[in-house]
């Protein structure tokens, strides 16, 4: 088959003969009804020629029409393999990563509104708290010493759970944005997380939570922001907290290649459905709060999405591996 580049061609040549033919039609032995025959040639060689051409443009024009009126759905049929048939595809790959684009604007305008909602519902109910206690007090509603002291410990309590929400949904907006700068400097994680781990037995003591560390006795040195490691750390810790079945244990393992350090965190708690492991990372996910002690009060459900983008932001991951209601959370990060 002719490619449109030839048919366009071999039409100019046609005009160009038919051309000379009218204006010399006086030379000897060309008489009318040569003329005739000739033009009639032409007529339909051209016509042959510029058919199958003219149809696939108006089939062209007529797509992209459709889809510039808002159809999406539509592709222009692609049945040649020449420039005509480029220029078909070409126009559905257009339409698609329009289509592409504007489902992405739409989940990101469903994200934020969902981020929007997630926030008010968040903060309004350890702010009704507070107000409720302060109204209470300023009523001087308490009858003993003891009482008066106990709505100003829950007050403390409530605005410093408010406080740390605020703080998580700031951490997050950082780590999300380009404007994430890290502060990096070597270290030796292994101490790191010693530190870690000698601030937080008390607290899982509180709780009935035993822990078990195999940390190894080899320095890890790491090249990384200390700072959001040891966030990343202690929002995993408080995560197992939360969420393990109390009394229960806590086990905390470091190994080592020759290229990754791998710090695994695991517990035993409710299990999950496959749905909620694929959304547990995700921003203000919380898979179920009747899981936690009432002794611990619920975040903002940013912790484990801040842990994955400190994680990312180093060149590092984090894994999760789930049977029956046993946790294995592993942060992996490049060695110095």
């Amino acid at each position: 088959m002719l490619n449109a580049v030839y048919s366009y061609f071999i039409a100019l040549i046609l005009t160009i003969l038919f051309q000379y033919a009218v204006n010399y039609w006086q030379l000897p032995g060309l008489d009318g009804i040569t003329l005739i025959v000739l033009i009639g040639i032409f007529v339909r060689t051209f016509f042959l020629l510029t058919r199958r051409i003219v149809t696939d443009f108006v089939t062209l024009e007529r797509g992209l029409q459709i889809i510039a009126e808002g159809d999406l759905d539509y592709r222009v049929p692609v049945e040649r393999r020449d420039e005509l048939g480029r220029v078909a595809a070409n126009i559905n790959l257009m339409a698609e990563r329009l289509q592409e684009q504007i489902a992405r604007e739409r989940e990101l305008e469903k994200s934020k509104m969902e981020m929007i909602s997630g926030v008010s519902h968040d903060l309004r109910t350890p702010l009704t708290s507070i107000i409720g206690y302060i109204e209470l007090l300023r009523a001087n509603a308490f009858q003993t010493k003891e009482e008066y002291n106990r709505f100003i410990e829950n007050t403390l309590n409530k605005s410093v759970h408010l406080k740390r929400m605020l703080d998580d949904l700031f951490e997050y907006t950082q780590l999300s944005s380009n404007e994430a700068r890290l502060k990096l400097n070597s270290f030796d994680l292994s101490k790191l997380v010693g530190q870690l781990l000698f601030e937080f037995e008390p607290i899982a003591l509180e709780n009935d939570i035993s822990l078990i560390t195999k940390l190894g006795e080899k320095p890890m040195m790491i090249v990384a922001d200390s700072d959001k490691i040891a966030r990343a750390i202690d929002n995993l810790l408080m995560n197992a907290l939360k969420y393990s079945t109390k009394p229960g244990t806590v086990e905390i393992h470091m190994t080592s290649n020759d290229t990754y350090v791998t710090l695994r965190i695991e517990n035993k708690g409710q299990s999950l459905t496959k749905e909620q492991e694929q959304k547990i990372f995700e921003r203000f996910y919380k898979a179920d709060h009747s899981r936690s002690s009432e002794d611990i009060q619920i975040g903002a459900g940013l912790g484990l999405s801040i842990t994955k983008n400190i994680m990312q932001l180093h060149g590092g991951d984090i894994l999760l591996d789930h049977v029956d209601g046993h946790y294995k959370f592993s942060l992996v990060l490049p060695l110095a």
